[in-house]
């Protein structure tokens, strides 16, 4: 099973690509008319209440799951320190979200070097069905001993594309779990990717789905619509 989305959904600058001349209100109605994911990229910058997730839980259909980015409140400030007032919060909002849930992707500091014991402590205290993901962003933390780890939590390591990042195409649980941050070089988020390189990510989601793992990829180069149509293209060639 392969889910295709992008990061976040609420883009003015997609209405040429995706809403047309459509009041906001109804982006996310659209966009499920395409997607059956999305990455919740909002929860990272201000976590929202219970409420909010229960409403959005109203308007997703049977099928579409959303994934939640986890707050930078827990990962840019805290860093994974005692962890457990954020995990509460989490598990409450995550809680509303039942039948419609997808992973938890946890983007860590490009600053932030290896530790091990903080993200063990972490993934122990979070429960299993938060489906936990994991994005290291500082070379230190590329390494068996770390893969392991996320192994023996039944966490899912991110595979990231990337301008600097490195793209390691390791499977750490039945999940894998793909961000795809942009073909340039020297940006993040920006740049379409070609359909040989979304060709060749085919191949690789196919792989992976014949290992029996499930496969979550969301495109975060929003710029122009890019993300949109990369979606669409490679949703077009895992069903031809």
């Amino acid at each position: 099973m392969a889910r295709i989305g992008t990061s976040g959904w609420s883009y003015p600058h997609w209405r040429s690509t995706l809403y047309a001349s459509a009041p906001q209100a109804r982006w996310l109605e659209i966009y499920q008319r395409e997607f059956d994911t999305v990455e919740l990229n909002a929860s990272f910058y201000r976590w929202p209440p219970p409420a909010r997730f229960a409403a959005w839980r109203e308007k997703l259909p049977e099928g579409f799951e959303m994934t939640v980015k986890a707050p930078r409140g827990l990962t840019h400030a805290r860093r994974l320190r005692e962890p457990e007032q954020w995990i509460e919060r989490v598990v409450a909002g995550l809680h509303e979200l039942r039948g419609r849930r997808g992973p938890l992707i946890v983007q860590l500091p490009p600053t932030m070097e290896r530790d091990d014991a903080r993200p063990d402590h972490f993934l122990g205290a979070l429960p299993d069905w938060t489906r936990p993901v994991i994005e290291f962003r500082h070379d230190s933390w590329t390494d068996d001993a770390v893969f392991a780890l996320l192994e023996r939590h039944g966490a899912a390591y991110c595979v990231m594309s990337g301008a600097k990042l490195p793209c390691i195409l390791r499977a750490t649980a039945r999940l894998v779990y793909v961000r795809w941050h942009g073909p340039d070089s020297e940006h993040l988020y920006g740049g379409s990717y070609s359909d040989d390189d979304l060709a060749w990510w085919t191949e690789r989601i196919r792989e992976w789905e014949r290992a029996g793992h499930d496969v979550y990829g969301y495109f975060n180069n929003d710029g122009g619509g890019n993300a949109v149509r990369n979606a669409r293209t490679l949703k077009r060639m895992l069903h031809t």
